[in-house]
Protein backbone atom coordinates (compact mmCIF):
# COMPACT_ATOMS: atom_id res chain seq x y z
CA UNK A 1 0.00 0.00 0.00
CA UNK A 2 3.11 1.83 0.38
CA UNK A 3 3.78 4.36 -2.13
CA UNK A 4 7.44 6.31 -2.79
CA UNK A 5 7.47 10.21 -2.74
CA UNK A 6 8.15 9.79 -6.86
CA UNK A 7 4.64 7.68 -6.98
CA UNK A 8 2.83 9.97 -5.01
CA UNK A 9 4.15 12.82 -7.22
CA UNK A 10 3.24 10.93 -10.40
CA UNK A 11 -0.31 10.44 -8.79
CA UNK A 12 -0.85 14.06 -8.10
CA UNK A 13 0.12 15.23 -11.79
CA UNK A 14 -2.45 12.78 -13.62
CA UNK A 15 -5.10 13.55 -10.60
CA UNK A 16 -4.57 17.86 -11.40
CA UNK A 17 -4.10 16.47 -15.31
CA UNK A 18 -7.63 15.23 -15.60
CA UNK A 19 -9.51 17.44 -13.17
CA UNK A 20 -11.67 19.92 -15.20
CA UNK A 21 -11.76 22.39 -12.36
CA UNK A 22 -8.31 22.52 -12.86
CA UNK A 23 -7.48 23.21 -16.86
CA UNK A 24 -3.97 24.74 -16.18
CA UNK A 25 -2.63 21.47 -14.53
CA UNK A 26 -0.97 20.22 -17.39
CA UNK A 27 1.22 22.33 -17.81
CA UNK A 28 2.88 21.93 -13.82
CA UNK A 29 5.25 19.12 -14.70
CA UNK A 30 7.52 20.95 -11.96
CA UNK A 31 8.28 18.18 -8.76
CA UNK A 32 8.41 20.62 -6.54
CA UNK A 33 4.84 22.35 -7.40
CA UNK A 34 3.23 18.59 -7.75
CA UNK A 35 4.34 17.77 -4.52
CA UNK A 36 3.12 21.47 -3.32
CA UNK A 37 -0.31 20.60 -4.81
CA UNK A 38 -0.49 17.31 -3.50
CA UNK A 39 0.22 18.14 0.28
CA UNK A 40 -2.06 20.79 0.12
CA UNK A 41 -4.54 18.25 -1.27
CA UNK A 42 -3.59 15.98 1.29
CA UNK A 43 -3.61 18.22 4.50
CA UNK A 44 -5.87 20.53 4.00
CA UNK A 45 -5.50 24.05 5.86
CA UNK A 46 -5.04 22.47 9.09
CA UNK A 47 -1.11 22.13 9.36
CA UNK A 48 0.42 26.14 8.68
CA UNK A 49 3.30 26.11 10.58
CA UNK A 50 4.11 22.59 10.44
CA UNK A 51 6.91 20.82 8.36
CA UNK A 52 5.30 17.97 5.42
CA UNK A 53 7.65 15.36 4.87
CA UNK A 54 7.66 12.21 3.19
CA UNK A 55 9.08 9.62 5.54
CA UNK A 56 12.23 8.35 4.55
CA UNK A 57 11.05 4.53 4.34
CA UNK A 58 8.63 5.26 1.77
CA UNK A 59 5.35 5.18 4.19
CA UNK A 60 2.24 7.34 3.69
CA UNK A 61 3.49 11.08 5.00
CA UNK A 62 2.49 12.07 8.29
CA UNK A 63 2.27 15.01 10.30
CA UNK A 64 5.29 16.44 12.56
CA UNK A 65 5.33 14.47 16.11
CA UNK A 66 4.80 17.84 17.66
CA UNK A 67 1.80 18.25 15.29
CA UNK A 68 -1.42 17.71 17.36
CA UNK A 69 -3.20 16.27 14.53
CA UNK A 70 -0.77 13.37 13.63
CA UNK A 71 -2.59 10.21 12.24
CA UNK A 72 -1.69 7.20 15.56
CA UNK A 73 0.33 4.46 14.56
CA UNK A 74 2.00 5.80 11.81
CA UNK A 75 5.90 6.19 12.06
CA UNK A 76 7.42 9.81 13.14
CA UNK A 77 9.27 11.62 9.63
CA UNK A 78 13.17 12.08 9.50
CA UNK A 79 12.92 15.89 10.38
CA UNK A 80 10.50 16.94 13.04
CA UNK A 81 9.68 20.94 13.68
CA UNK A 82 7.36 22.95 16.03
CA UNK A 83 6.11 26.42 14.87
CA UNK A 84 8.28 28.84 13.29
CA UNK A 85 9.78 31.59 16.03
CA UNK A 86 7.43 34.25 14.50
CA UNK A 87 4.98 32.85 16.53
CA UNK A 88 6.95 32.84 19.94
CA UNK A 89 5.64 35.49 22.28
CA UNK A 90 7.54 36.79 25.25
CA UNK A 91 5.62 38.64 28.19
CA UNK A 92 6.38 42.05 28.97
CA UNK A 93 8.77 41.55 32.33
CA UNK A 94 10.85 39.20 29.87
CA UNK A 95 10.92 42.08 27.01
CA UNK A 96 12.10 44.33 29.80
CA UNK A 97 14.91 42.04 30.67
CA UNK A 98 16.26 42.13 27.41
CA UNK A 99 15.23 45.68 26.05
CA UNK A 100 15.63 49.19 27.95
CA UNK A 101 12.22 49.34 27.49
CA UNK A 102 7.96 48.71 27.46
CA UNK A 103 7.28 45.86 24.52
CA UNK A 104 6.11 47.72 22.05
CA UNK A 105 4.42 47.19 18.20
CA UNK A 106 7.35 47.20 16.01
CA UNK A 107 7.05 46.11 12.27
CA UNK A 108 9.09 43.73 11.15
CA UNK A 109 11.17 40.50 12.12
CA UNK A 110 14.48 42.57 13.33
CA UNK A 111 14.54 41.12 16.98
CA UNK A 112 14.29 38.02 16.32
CA UNK A 113 17.54 38.33 13.32
CA UNK A 114 20.11 40.25 15.23
CA UNK A 115 21.44 40.03 18.41
CA UNK A 116 20.25 41.89 21.53
CA UNK A 117 22.39 45.49 22.34
CA UNK A 118 21.35 46.34 25.31
CA UNK A 119 23.69 44.67 27.61
CA UNK A 120 26.82 45.20 25.12
CA UNK A 121 25.63 49.02 25.83
CA UNK A 122 25.45 48.00 29.63
CA UNK A 123 29.20 46.94 29.57
CA UNK A 124 30.17 49.86 28.15
CA UNK A 125 28.63 52.15 30.60
CA UNK A 126 29.44 49.62 33.85
CA UNK A 127 33.20 49.44 32.92
CA UNK A 128 33.24 53.46 32.71
CA UNK A 129 31.15 54.35 35.84
CA UNK A 130 32.48 51.53 38.05
CA UNK A 131 36.63 53.14 38.26
CA UNK A 132 34.76 56.52 38.30
CA UNK A 133 32.87 56.16 41.41
CA UNK A 134 35.73 54.78 43.10
CA UNK A 135 37.99 57.44 42.11
CA UNK A 136 35.18 60.25 43.31
CA UNK A 137 35.35 58.83 46.49
CA UNK A 138 39.05 58.36 46.58
CA UNK A 139 39.03 55.01 47.73
CA UNK A 140 42.14 53.55 48.02
CA UNK A 141 44.06 56.47 46.92
CA UNK A 142 42.63 57.07 43.76
CA UNK A 143 41.65 60.20 42.80
CA UNK A 144 42.05 63.11 39.91
CA UNK A 145 39.01 63.17 38.79
CA UNK A 146 38.58 59.67 36.84
CA UNK A 147 41.81 60.87 34.73
CA UNK A 148 43.62 57.58 34.60
CA UNK A 149 40.74 55.94 32.79
CA UNK A 150 40.47 58.32 29.72
CA UNK A 151 40.92 55.40 27.36
CA UNK A 152 37.93 53.91 29.07
CA UNK A 153 35.62 56.62 28.36
CA UNK A 154 36.20 56.11 24.84
CA UNK A 155 36.90 52.85 23.93
CA UNK A 156 34.24 51.15 26.27
CA UNK A 157 32.28 53.93 27.86
CA UNK A 158 31.93 55.71 24.03
CA UNK A 159 32.52 53.37 21.73
CA UNK A 160 30.19 50.55 22.77
CA UNK A 161 26.94 52.28 24.26
CA UNK A 162 26.88 54.59 20.71
CA UNK A 163 26.85 50.96 19.04
CA UNK A 164 24.15 49.77 21.67
CA UNK A 165 22.06 52.84 20.52
CA UNK A 166 22.75 52.02 16.99
CA UNK A 167 21.43 48.16 17.04
CA UNK A 168 18.62 50.09 19.52
CA UNK A 169 17.36 52.18 16.54
CA UNK A 170 17.26 49.47 13.65
CA UNK A 171 15.42 47.32 16.58
CA UNK A 172 13.00 50.22 16.93
CA UNK A 173 13.27 51.13 20.94
CA UNK A 174 13.28 54.47 20.77
CA UNK A 175 13.92 55.15 24.23
CA UNK A 176 16.77 52.51 24.55
CA UNK A 177 18.22 54.35 21.39
CA UNK A 178 17.80 57.82 23.04
CA UNK A 179 19.69 56.74 26.67
CA UNK A 180 22.41 54.99 25.18
CA UNK A 181 23.39 57.92 22.76
CA UNK A 182 22.96 60.29 25.45
CA UNK A 183 25.47 58.64 27.64
CA UNK A 184 27.77 57.58 24.93
CA UNK A 185 27.97 61.36 24.04
CA UNK A 186 28.87 62.24 27.90
CA UNK A 187 31.83 59.66 27.94
CA UNK A 188 32.75 60.64 25.19
CA UNK A 189 33.01 64.41 26.15
CA UNK A 190 34.73 63.15 29.34
CA UNK A 191 37.38 62.12 27.57
CA UNK A 192 37.78 64.73 25.52
CA UNK A 193 37.73 67.18 28.42
CA UNK A 194 40.34 64.87 30.02
CA UNK A 195 42.77 64.85 26.74
CA UNK A 196 45.59 66.89 26.99
CA UNK A 197 45.92 67.15 23.21
CA UNK A 198 41.72 68.90 22.73
CA UNK A 199 43.67 71.93 25.22
CA UNK A 200 40.25 72.63 26.71
CA UNK A 201 41.78 73.56 30.09
CA UNK A 202 44.33 75.77 28.60
CA UNK A 203 41.73 78.39 28.04
CA UNK A 204 41.17 78.93 31.63
CA UNK A 205 45.47 78.33 32.49
CA UNK A 206 46.34 81.08 34.47
CA UNK A 207 49.63 81.66 32.54
CA UNK A 208 47.79 81.80 28.59
CA UNK A 209 51.58 82.15 27.20
CA UNK A 210 52.91 79.02 28.25
CA UNK A 211 51.31 76.20 26.65
CA UNK A 212 53.28 73.66 29.25
CA UNK A 213 51.03 75.41 32.03
CA UNK A 214 47.57 74.65 30.57
CA UNK A 215 46.72 71.98 32.74
CA UNK A 216 46.68 74.57 35.65
CA UNK A 217 43.53 75.55 34.41
CA UNK A 218 41.52 71.94 35.19
CA UNK A 219 42.10 73.69 38.49
CA UNK A 220 40.78 76.86 38.35
CA UNK A 221 37.28 78.67 39.65
CA UNK A 222 36.44 79.32 35.87
CA UNK A 223 36.65 75.64 34.63
CA UNK A 224 34.73 74.36 37.84
CA UNK A 225 31.98 76.86 37.22
CA UNK A 226 31.33 76.33 34.03
CA UNK A 227 31.63 72.38 33.69
CA UNK A 228 29.08 72.50 36.24
CA UNK A 229 26.45 73.45 34.24
CA UNK A 230 27.01 70.92 31.83
CA UNK A 231 26.92 68.40 34.87
CA UNK A 232 23.56 70.00 36.00
CA UNK A 233 22.14 69.75 32.90
CA UNK A 234 23.03 66.00 32.68
CA UNK A 235 21.68 65.28 36.10
CA UNK A 236 17.93 67.27 34.36
CA UNK A 237 18.33 64.74 31.44
CA UNK A 238 18.24 61.78 34.15
CA UNK A 239 15.29 62.84 36.00
CA UNK A 240 13.82 63.03 32.88
CA UNK A 241 14.77 59.02 31.81
CA UNK A 242 14.21 58.46 35.44
CA UNK A 243 10.08 59.43 35.14
CA UNK A 244 10.53 57.40 31.80
CA UNK A 245 12.07 54.37 33.38
CA UNK A 246 8.69 54.10 35.43
CA UNK A 247 7.33 51.97 32.90
CA UNK A 248 10.30 49.59 32.84
CA UNK A 249 11.22 48.08 35.97
CA UNK A 250 12.88 48.72 39.58
CA UNK A 251 16.43 48.09 38.26
CA UNK A 252 16.67 50.60 35.84
CA UNK A 253 14.71 52.96 38.65
CA UNK A 254 17.47 52.50 40.97
CA UNK A 255 20.09 53.47 38.12
CA UNK A 256 18.32 56.97 36.71
CA UNK A 257 17.57 57.90 40.14
CA UNK A 258 21.18 57.43 41.41
CA UNK A 259 22.76 59.01 38.36
CA UNK A 260 20.39 62.02 38.82
CA UNK A 261 21.82 62.74 42.37
CA UNK A 262 25.46 62.09 41.37
CA UNK A 263 25.01 64.68 38.22
CA UNK A 264 23.25 67.54 40.56
CA UNK A 265 25.76 66.58 43.42
CA UNK A 266 28.88 66.98 41.42
CA UNK A 267 27.22 69.92 39.81
CA UNK A 268 26.97 71.56 42.99
CA UNK A 269 30.27 70.50 44.13
CA UNK A 270 32.05 71.91 40.86
CA UNK A 271 30.11 75.30 41.86
CA UNK A 272 31.24 74.96 44.83
CA UNK A 273 35.00 74.17 44.11
CA UNK A 274 35.01 77.45 41.86
CA UNK A 275 35.33 79.54 45.13
CA UNK A 276 37.80 79.16 47.50
CA UNK A 277 35.49 79.26 50.60
CA UNK A 278 33.49 76.12 49.58
CA UNK A 279 36.68 74.04 48.27
CA UNK A 280 35.98 71.90 51.71
CA UNK A 281 31.98 71.80 51.35
CA UNK A 282 32.71 71.06 47.43
CA UNK A 283 34.82 68.20 47.66
CA UNK A 284 32.79 66.88 49.90
CA UNK A 285 30.02 67.07 47.78
CA UNK A 286 32.56 65.40 44.53
CA UNK A 287 32.96 62.15 47.47
CA UNK A 288 29.31 61.54 48.18
CA UNK A 289 28.41 61.74 44.22
CA UNK A 290 30.82 58.92 44.03
CA UNK A 291 28.59 56.97 46.53
CA UNK A 292 25.69 57.68 43.98
CA UNK A 293 27.61 56.19 41.16
CA UNK A 294 28.67 52.87 43.52
CA UNK A 295 25.26 52.45 43.92
CA UNK A 296 24.42 53.07 40.30
CA UNK A 297 26.97 50.10 39.48
CA UNK A 298 24.96 47.55 41.76
CA UNK A 299 21.97 48.10 39.87
CA UNK A 300 23.83 48.25 36.44
CA UNK A 301 25.53 44.88 37.37
CA UNK A 302 22.57 43.65 38.45
CA UNK A 303 20.52 43.87 35.91
CA UNK A 304 23.41 43.21 33.62
CA UNK A 305 23.89 39.98 35.03
CA UNK A 306 20.11 39.23 34.56
CA UNK A 307 20.57 40.13 30.40
CA UNK A 308 23.67 37.68 30.27
CA UNK A 309 21.78 34.82 31.71
CA UNK A 310 18.48 35.11 29.71
CA UNK A 311 20.05 35.27 26.43
CA UNK A 312 21.23 31.66 26.86
CA UNK A 313 18.34 30.77 28.53
CA UNK A 314 19.76 30.30 31.71
CA UNK A 315 17.10 27.64 33.87
CA UNK A 316 17.26 30.34 37.00
CA UNK A 317 15.43 33.87 36.26
CA UNK A 318 16.21 36.56 38.62
CA UNK A 319 13.54 39.32 39.09
CA UNK A 320 13.63 42.81 37.91
CA UNK A 321 10.41 44.09 39.46
CA UNK A 322 8.02 44.65 36.21
CA UNK A 323 6.54 48.34 36.99
CA UNK A 324 4.93 47.97 33.38
CA UNK A 325 1.71 46.34 34.60
CA UNK A 326 1.83 49.47 37.42
CA UNK A 327 2.35 52.38 35.36
CA UNK A 328 0.11 51.83 32.18
CA UNK A 329 0.90 53.43 28.79
CA UNK A 330 -1.17 56.20 27.75
CA UNK A 331 -2.56 53.88 25.19
CA UNK A 332 -3.74 51.11 27.70
CA UNK A 333 -6.22 53.60 28.97
CA UNK A 334 -8.13 54.37 25.70
CA UNK A 335 -11.07 52.37 26.07
CA UNK A 336 -12.11 51.14 22.76
CA UNK A 337 -15.92 52.46 22.83
CA UNK A 338 -14.20 55.94 22.89
CA UNK A 339 -13.41 55.55 18.89
CA UNK A 340 -14.87 54.73 16.11
CA UNK A 341 -11.92 51.86 15.46
CA UNK A 342 -10.69 49.09 16.83
CA UNK A 343 -7.73 51.00 19.14
CA UNK A 344 -4.24 49.03 20.31
CA UNK A 345 -2.48 49.02 23.38
CA UNK A 346 1.92 49.88 22.91
CA UNK A 347 2.16 45.77 22.78
CA UNK A 348 -0.10 45.85 19.61
CA UNK A 349 -3.12 44.11 21.48
CA UNK A 350 -6.54 45.14 21.37
CA UNK A 351 -8.17 47.14 23.89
Amino acid sequence: MAQSEKDYGRSSRQRNTLDPRNPGAHRRNSSDSDREAFNANFWGNGAEGYEREVPVDGTRPVRSQHSPERSPGLPPTHLEKTKTGASINISPEQFEKLFLSPQSNVKGELRNTFANPTPLALLGFLMSVSPLAFDLMRVGGAGGDGAANTGAYYFMGGLLMIMGCIGEFLLGNTFSFVVFGSYGGFWLTLGATLTPAFNITGAYSPDLSDPTKAYLGATSAGFYASYAYFLFFMALLSAIFLLASLRTNICFVIIFLTLALQFGLLAGGYWSLSSSSTAIEGAKLVAVAGSFSFMSCLAGWYIFAVQVLASVDFPISLPVGDLSQIFKGGADRIPNHMSGKETYSSRGEPV
